[in-house]
């Protein structure tokens, strides 16, 4: 029964845009309803999963050594949850957002936007290596077919391709992880693995085949390349599908691998730990340095990535050395962050684009005092900003709680531990500077174009959308109790015998401290509201007629921060040339280029392309310079066989 809602939930996903590529669903609101059926039934079989002891699906496939094998399990109904609600949200938002009237590739995108929502799904419950692939696959082209849905931009092509580069790469290293599994177990059945074959050289190799292949995915620093310009160049509402749930898919492959191991060895979840903390701080570095809103964004999303990853490391080594608590207390604030991620992040990316929506760009030196223009939007935006942050009393306080608590388990035992709260409390303290800086610049002072002065609130469906998202935000802040029971079923694949989260991490504690900072919230916004507001002049440091420009601007807040990482920045500071007795207008500008892609891939393949493109003359299409190249390659066969 539920195998067959499964599937039939998957089937309305996939079916969902055909309409309106059909030229009979103009407006895109007949998408959104069958993804909302779709996330019904998602949430079902999320919801029996969970409560019921599992199930399964095998049927014959006609590829070789593939079958059509599908097992629900708990882990999977976790991922699943998000994959089934969010798309739902944003397809709704995109009715108002994206348009037939103002984009003629809404149909396109409404279709492939389904393939990707099917995809995904699948991807959950995925039990054999072939089809894990296919739907791997089909998720990397819809996304690449999303992202180039304004491919009249030359910047926006670029983006797409970088990103189907990245996808392309990642799912070559899968195939060679999942063939070395494979031959650990003699079929593409995914499941457990034989005892001692992790510490052995295929155990080796197939670990770092899938840290590289999911990373890719998923976005951990150094190999984060497409998420900065595909977040960018997609429309928003793709943004927050990339990096609410695409990304997640890299997670969920890592947890995968996690359950199939019994005996892990203790340097993977010191790398997973490692490349987890660098991503985390890294990541909010360069946020800090971002004009683009949504580049800004990004990068965050590559933190916050960076602290799945964190909690996935520290209930490795957990699982290593035989510490239940650790196990379940950083795995649950792991996944936790997954769904979190997962609604505050789609709540970020949306804001974003209500505000492009009304204002026409992202740049935030534009940009400023939209509060007063966009209030909903702008409270949405601060309730998804205090999330992200880990601030109480949303979300985000509770999941990077719980990894808090695994990391001081590990203590005094493991000195890891010590440089994973450092991380934490470092990621923390730049990611509050980061979303003070967003919120600040974009939405409080004075307007710094006259688009932002103009601005409007964004339309109804867009606020309905993210009004949503926040109330997901506050509902697991202020009732975290309600998700205990189902991390501790989904942590449990992990490793055997581990104790209940709710004996941990005192749910009730949790819950008082979020209702407290709720409290504090709304007395301090009632004594502002009522406060009385009395005109008097302002100290105008010898400005008769002050003007916006002298405001901060989203470069100088964030410059005393960056300093502490131009070794990892690298910075490019354009200085204004000042000639003569009476100089004209000149511009000081900053900007942070990604030095994996800017300073490092893309010279690699501007090189590359060129010495390729010189080599074409060895193929000339001339019949006998081909002969010739059969004669000299004789000779050298038969010289070398000579000798």
């Amino acid at each position: 029964m539920l195998a067959s809602l499964f599937l039939a939930t998957v089937l309305i996903a996939a079916l969902s845009g055909l309409p309106g590529l059909l030229g009979k669903d103009l407006d895109g609101k007949g998408a959104a309803r069958l993804l909302a059926l779709s996330a019904l039934g998602g949430l079902g079989v999320a919801g029996a999963t969970l409560a019921g002891p599992g199930w399964a699906l095998d049927l014959a496939w006609s590829l070789p050594g593939a079958r059509f094998t599908l097992r629900g399990d708990a882990l999977g109904a976790l991922f699943l949850m998000p994959v089934a609600l969010v798309p739902a949200i944003l397809a709704h938002y995109g009715t108002a957002y994206w348009p037939d009237s103002e984009h003629d590739r809404a149909p396109t995108l409404r279709f492939c936007f389904g393939l990707a929502v099917a995809a995904i799904t699948l991807l959950c419950f995925a039990a054999n290596a072939i089809l894990f692939l296919v739907a791997w696959e089909v998720m990397a082209i819809t996304c690449f077919l999303m992202v180039a849905s304004e491919d009249r931009d030359a910047e926006v092509r670029e983006a797409s391709w970088i990103y189907l580069v990245a996808a392309h790469t990642g799912t070559l290293c899968l195939f060679g992880g999942f063939a070395l599994v494979a031959s650990a177990r003699g079929s593409f059945d995914l499941g457990p693995i034989p005892m001692g074959w992790a510490s052995g050289l295929p155990g080796t190799l197939a670990f770092l085949l899938f840290l590289m292949g999911f990373s890719l995915k998923a976005g951990l620093m150094p190999v984060h390349v497409w998420l900065p310009v595909a977040h960018a160049a997609a429309p928003s509402h793709v943004s927050a599908f990339l990096s609410g749930l695409i990304t997640k898919m890299g997670i969920l492959g890592l947890v995968r691998v996690m359950t199939w191991i019994p005996d892990p060895p203790l340097w993977w979840g010191g790398t997973l730990l490692t490349v987890g903390g660098l991503s985390a701080v890294l990541g909010l570095a360069f946020a800090l340095g971002q004009r683009d809103m949504k580049r800004a964004l990004a990068y965050s999303t590559i933190e916050n990535i960076g602290l799945i990853a964190m909690g996935l490391g520290l209930a490795g080594v957990g699982k290593s050395t035989g510490n239940g608590t650790l196990v379940m207390l950083a795995g649950s604030g792991a996944l936790l962050h997954v769904l979190n991620h997962s609604l505050f992040k789609s709540l970020l990316f949306l804001g974003a684009g209500s505000v492009a929506h009304a204002t026409g760009t992202r740049n935030l030196e534009r940009l400023g005092g939209l509060l007063k223009t966009m209030p909903w939007t702008g409270a949405l935006f601060l309730v998804g900003a205090t999330a992200i942050a880990g601030l109480p009393p949303f979300n985000g306080f509770v999941s990077e709680w719980l990894i808090y608590l695994g990391a001081f388990q590990s203590l005094p035992g493991w000195a890891w531990g010590a440089c994973a709260i450092f991380a934490l409390c470092l990621a923390g303290g730049l990611a509050l500077a980061t979303f003070a800086r967003l919120f600040g610049i974009t939405f409080l002072g004075e307007p710094r174009s006259e688009t932002t002065h103009l601005a409007d609130e964004s339309p109804q469906p867009m606020l309905s959308a993210m009004k949503l998202l926040a109330a997901g935000c506050a509902l697991i802040g202020l009732a975290p109790f309600l998700v205990f029971p189902v991390l501790d079923r989904a942590v449990s694949s992990l490793g055997p015998n581990l104790p209940y989260l709710r004996t941990q991490a005192s749910p009730g504690l949790l819950s008082l401290v979020n209702a407290l900072g709720l409290g504090f919230a709304w007395i301090a916004w009632l004594s502002l509201r009522n406060m009385a507001s009395r005109p008097s002049g302002t100290w105008d440091c010898g400005y008769a007629a002050p003007t916006s420009r002298i405001q901060y601007t989203a470069s100088s807040f964030a410059q005393l921060l960056e300093e502490p990482f131009r070794w990892a920045l690298w910075p490019v500071r354009h200085l204004p040339r000042i000639r003569g007795l009476f100089p004209g207008p000149s511009h000081f500008r900053t900007e942070v280029p990604d030095p994996v892609l800017d300073r490092g891939l893309k010279p690699l393949f501007t090189v590359s392309s060129w010495v390729l493109g010189w080599m074409r003359v060895l193929q000339a299409g001339h019949l006998p310079i081909y002969l010739l190249y059969v004669v000299l390659t004789l000779v050298a066969l038969l010289a070398w066989t000579l000798t």
